[in-house]
C-alpha cells in the first residue's frame, strides 16, 4: 500500500518516533560535510520527488530540495505558474502522470481537499508540504528540534499563543500521538478545528483552550507562535487588535519554566505575533527548527517511500 503523508496521523506515533531516530542519526553523520552533498549511503539514489506550490514557500521549497540531493535523488519544482494545473488541468489528472514520471510527490497549496484528491489518485507517495488544515513537516522539525534540545516529548507541555491555524492543528496532532500537552492560547473567534483536540485527548493527551495568554505559558516547556495573518488574507486591523494580548514577550516567556524553548515556523511578522528580545533571544530555537526541516523530512521521505 502506498504510504502518503497528508498528517501526522497517516504514519502514527511509532513511525514518527523512528522518523525522528533515523534524523538524529543522519544529522549526526553528516558532520563536517559540504551542504549539498550526498549522504554515505545515499538511499534515494535514482529517484526524483516532484513539488508542486500553489503557495509560496522559502523554507520548504529548499529544505525538500536539499533534503532530496542529501539522499542522493533529485527534484523537479512545478507551479501554478508554469503548470498545467494552472490552466485548469485537474489534480486527479496530474497526480495520474507524475505518478507515471516520478517517485513521490509533495504538494504545498490552500486547500486541504487538494492534497487529499492528490493522494487518491497517485500510485507513489504524496507528502502535504502545507494546507490551510495542517503542516505535518514542520511539525516533524519542531519535534526533532525540541528532543536535540534536551525535553523529553512525553509528559512535556507546549504553549500555543495567537490564531488557531494549521501549525497548531499538527502540533495538537503530534500531542495526541507523542504523549505531550498543549494549552491553546487563542482570542475569541479565532478556535482551531475541534476535532484535533478530541483526537489528541482520546488518545490521553490534556489539550485545553484558554482566553487567557499568561495561563497558556505558565510552566510550559515549550513555547509556540505563528505569524496571525496567514499567506493570502488581508492585513486585517480587527484580527491584529484582537490578536495583540497573545503576542509573545520576555514577560511571557518569564512565566513558563526557566528552561523553557521558544518556536516558531516563520517568517515573523516581528513585533506583531513575537518581539526581537525573544525571537532573537538566549530561549529561541527558530534557526535550528528552519535547518531541521532538511534532517526530519529527509526521513518522512524515507518512510514514505519504504525505505524506513
Amino acid at each position: 500500500m502506498t504510504r502518503h503523508f497528508l498528517n501526522l496521523s497517516d504514519a502514527g506515533g511509532d513511525a514518527i518516533a523512528a522518523m525522528l531516530n533515523d534524523a538524529i542519526d543522519r544529522k549526526a553523520a553528516r558532520a563536517g560535510k559540504p551542504r549539498g552533498a550526498a549522504d554515505a549511503d545515499a538511499p534515494l539514489a535514482g529517484h526524483v520527488l516532484a513539488m508542486i506550490f500553489e503557495k509560496n514557500s522559502t523554507r520548504t521549497r529548499v529544505s525538500f530540495d536539499m533534503a532530496m540531493r542529501q539522499l542522493g535523488g533529485t527534484s523537479l519544482i512545478l507551479d501554478g505558474g508554469t503548470s498545467q494545473l494552472g490552466r485548469g488541468e485537474t489534480v486527479a489528472d496530474t497526480a495520474r502522470v507524475l505518478s507515471r514520471m516520478c517517485d513521490a510527490i509533495m504538494i504545498r497549496t490552500d486547500d486541504h481537499a487538494k492534497v487529499e484528491e492528490m493522494a487518491r489518485h497517485a500510485t507513489v507517495p504524496v507528502i502535504n508540504g502545507l494546507t490551510d488544515l495542517s503542516h505535518p513537516c514542520q511539525i516533524m522539525a519542531d519535534l526533532l528540534t525540541v528532543i536535540e534540545h534536551g525535553t523529553a516529548l512525553p509528559g512535556s507541555q507546549w504553549a500555543w499563543l495567537g490564531d488557531g491555524n494549521n501549525v497548531l492543528h499538527s502540533i495538537v496532532e503530534a500531542a495526541g500521538l507523542m504523549k505531550f500537552d498543549v494549552r491553546m492560547g487563542c482570542p475569541v473567534g479565532y478556535d482551531p478545528d475541534p476535532s484535533f483536540a478530541d483526537a489528541a485527548r482520546a488518545l490521553g493527551s490534556v489539550v485545553t483552550l484558554t482566553r487567557d495568554p499568561a495561563q497558556a505559558a505558565r510552566d510550559a516547556d515549550i513555547v509556540v507562535t505563528d505569524t496571525w495573518i496567514s499567506m493570502g488574507q488581508a492585513h486585517a486591523e480587527e484580527k491584529l487588535a484582537a490578536m495583540m494580548p497573545f503576542q509573545v514577550t520576555p514577560e511571557l516567556m518569564a512565566l513558563a519554566k526557566p528552561a523553557a524553548k521558544f518556536l516558531h515556523c516563520l517568517p515573523a511578522h516581528r513585533g506583531e505575533e513575537v518581539v526581537d528580545a525573544v525571537i532573537d533571544g538566549p530561549q529561541s530555537l527558530i534557526w535550528d527548527e528552519a535547518e531541521n526541516r532538511i534532517h526530519a523530512q529527509k526521513s518522512v521521505l524515507l518512510w514514505a517511500l519504504g525505505k524506513l
